[in-house]
């Protein structure tokens, strides 16, 4: 079933936005945004009684995200196009019509309760589960195996296909080399990449791992895991098809998988 564009829930949690020790939004009445698409991720929407408005002004360049006009923060030192104010959305937003969202990762902190939640607020009806499972995972890049593993972990994600993250020991780690890439995501942590050199090929981000993963998902720390878009997966002796999604060959991939 697919999700539809955009999707707005109350939420019970605190929620404070701040730069250093200047607190812009503090708030126990946000709404959680959920926007689907490339380029606009979830984040939450703030009443403006609970913003510091006085520390906000229009930005020389007002666009913003979808039915916003950006603004600039004018503290200790500026910070161009990172407060968002909505004028006048459409519905399912119009509720939220002189409410305030901000930037992430753009040198403000975000918290839910007294946890700093990186990246983008964490969609509720959203799932990640990871289970230890016995199948037997094969991987290969054309004919060569470059893993196999009967002690896979599988994480199955909302709307993701199933991934397999294997223990190190079961993967020809001779093959790896470390990207430098590192990407992350509010449900896992920070992951570091892996290119895979194959012959004279290098395929590169290949694979990634969580050495540090957040406390909700301890199960993948140390373990590696293949993009099933970009290699050969067995599952259980039956090849698997290459999902289409955003990390498809030729796509690259909007957010961490």
């Amino acid at each position: 079933m697919q999700a539809p564009p955009i999707h707005v829930e109350p939420t019970d949690r605190h929620i404070r936005v701040r730069r250093g020790d200047l607190v812009l939004a503090d708030s126990h009445r946000a709404q959680l945004l959920v926007w689907f698409g490339p380029g606009v991720l979830p984040t939450y929407a703030i009443p403006a009684d609970d913003v510091a408005v006085e520390h906000l002004r229009p930005s020389a360049d007002p666009a913003g995200l979808p039915h916003t006009t950006a603004h600039d923060v004018v503290a200790d030192t500026e910070l161009a196009g990172v407060a968002f104010r909505f004028d006048e959305p459409p519905e399912p937003l119009a509720a939220l019509d002189g409410w305030w969202t901000f930037a992430w990762e753009a040198g403000l902190a975000w918290f839910e309760e007294a946890t700093e939640v990186h990246v983008h607020a964490r969609d509720t009806r959203k799932r990640v589960d990871a289970i230890p499972s016995d199948r037997h995972i094969r991987v290969e890049v054309g004919d060569t195996t470059v893993a196999e593993s009967e002690r896979p972990l599988a994480l199955f994600e909302t709307m993701l296909p199933t991934r397999w993250y294997l223990p190190f020991e079961d993967v020809r780690t001779d093959l790896l080399e470390p990207s430098g890439l590192t990407t992350s995501c509010p449900y896992k942590g920070t992951a570091t990449y892996w290119s895979l050199r194959v012959g004279d090929t290098l395929h590169e981000d290949i694979a990634w791992s969580y050495p540090d993963p957040i406390v909700a998902n301890p199960r993948i720390a140390g373990l590696v895991c293949f993009f099933n878009e970009r290699v050969d997966l067995t599952v259980d002796g039956e090849r698997v098809e290459r999902p289409d999604t955003p990390w498809s060959v030729g796509r690259g991939g909007f957010e961490p998988p």
